[in-house]
C-alpha cells in the first residue's frame, strides 16, 4: 500500500501518476498524518466498478433464489435455447 502526502499529490502529480499505473494500486492520500483521499489509476477504477457491480448482482440474485424465485437445471436451460435458436444451431 503506498501513502503519500497530498502536499506530494500537488508538487509531484506526474510522478504519481506514473507510479500508481505502473503499479497498478491506489495511492492513499493524508493530510496533516489523517487519511484523506485515495488516489485510482482509471482501469482500476473500473475494474473494481466492474467487480462490485457483478457482487451486487450475484447478490440480487441468491436473495431472489432464497425468496423462492424460479430456478432452472441446465438441461431446462438447454432446451430453452434449443427452442429459441432451434436445433441444428444448437449442435453446431
Amino acid at each position: 500500500m503506498m501513502i503519500r502526502s497530498a502536499t506530494a499529490l500537488r508538487n509531484e502529480y506526474d510522478k504519481m501518476v506514473k507510479l500508481s499505473k505502473e503499479k497498478q494500486e491506489p495511492i492513499f492520500l493524508t493530510r496533516n498524518g489523517e487519511g484523506e483521499m485515495v488516489f485510482v489509476p482509471l482501469e482500476l477504477w473500473e475494474k473494481r466498478e466492474a467487480e462490485l457491480d457483478l457482487l451486487a448482482e450475484l447478490l440480487r440474485r441468491e436473495q431472489n433464489r432464497l425468496a423462492g424465485a424460479r430456478t432452472y437445471s441446465m438441461e431446462e436451460m438447454a432446451g430453452e435455447v434449443e427452442e429459441l435458436l432451434g436445433e441444428d444451431q444448437v449442435a453446431e
